[in-house]
């Protein structure tokens, strides 16, 4: 699946923002993509502190672009654009530059401008400081009303080829309407496409096509009937039980004649605590990579690292959220 990736940036490299750029897992994935020919690390912060940090840890660094938000030579350019992102809000130029010294908004400010194609950041911080700049400042795309969020996740089969499946929302919208979950499959089957996958979506529920009653099952049902009218190309079914949905034979019994149930490779699920729950049963029971929170419906690919991750996954996602763009 990367190989796939990288062989796409390769024809058009991309440039990707790391807000945390003395963080050791940060430095080491900027170290590997700097040997790599397809994607061009800036880290930001104070240069020798980020030099240092890395020759603490022996990565080569050498090539990468270093910026300090305190000596960036377009901050005022910076802080115009600023303000008037912000002028709703009354921000004045001082507010401005004290706000664009925290790595997460300057960083933001970078692929706004143009400097970067994506930023990757929330190695230690949260989903919320890496969402709310962008939400303020690359803002949803045209069309799209809500951010939303992915998992990828990626498990070798007996075949050679992986499996690769999709997951949302899993990290961002707490508990969706039946218009958000729409706009949220329409955009995890985007992402789904980017990774091989072809998209067969399935919402889930606690009830397969009527065999429960509850406002959640009528929500489910009623969201899939709209994304089936929104997205006419792209083959939809529920309300369905996780197991109709993946199982050939379960769908059978359960859904005799419906072409998708039993094959859907793109779960959305009824709220977050489902999505959350249900992705990382997968990972840690079902021995599948996660790949995520990939967000979704913004202008520009800005995403979101785990706290607990590892530089590993710090480069995974780095090649991810570049595809995106």
């Amino acid at each position: 699946m990367f190989g796939q990736l990288i062989n796409t940036l390769k024809k058009n490299p991309k440039k990707i923002v790391f807000t945390e750029g003395t963080d050791p897992r940060v430095l080491e994935a900027a170290s590997r993509l700097l040997a790599g020919t397809f994607l061009s690390p800036i880290l930001v912060g104070d240069r020798d502190e980020i030099f240092a940090a890395a020759e603490e840890c022996a990565f080569n660094i050498r090539g990468a672009e270093v910026i300090n938000p305190l000596e960036y030579d377009r901050i005022d350019e910076m802080v115009d654009l600023f303000c008037e992102l912000r002028k709703k809000k009354g921000v004045t130029p001082e507010q401005a530059k004290k706000t664009l010294s925290q790595a997460n908004y300057f960083g933001t400010m970078l692929v706004k401008m143009g400097e970067a194609h994506a930023l990757l950041g929330g190695a230690t911080y949260s989903t919320a400081d890496t969402v709310r700049p962008a939400l303020q400042l690359i803002k949803t795309k045209p069309g799209n009303s809500i951010v939303s969020s992915c998992f990828i996740l990626v498990r070798p089969s007996a075949t050679g080829e992986n499996e690769v499946l999709a997951m949302g929302d899993c990290a961002i919208n707490i508990k969706p309407t039946e218009d958000e979950l729409v706009e949220i499959a329409g955009e995890t089957a985007e992402c789904a496409k980017l990774f091989g996958i072809d998209p067969k979506v399935a919402f889930l529920s606690y009830s397969t096509f009527g065999s429960g009653e509850g406002e959640d099952v009528d929500k489910m049902r009623n969201a899939a009937e709209k994304a089936s009218a929104k997205y006419p190309d792209l083959p939809i079914v529920g309300e369905l039980q996780f197991d109709a949905a993946v199982s050939p034979r379960v769908a059978r019994t359960k859904c005799p004649g419906n072409d998708i149930a039993g094959h859907a490779n793109t779960f959305i699920f009824p709220d977050i605590s489902a999505g959350n729950i249900g992705y990382k049963i997968a990972q840690r029971l079902g021995n599948f990579d996660a790949y995520g929170p990939i967000l979704l419906g913004l202008n520009a690919p800005i995403n979101d690292l785990s706290r607990g991750c590892n530089a590993s996954e710090v480069y995974s996602m780095a090649i991810v959220t570049a595809a995106l763009a």
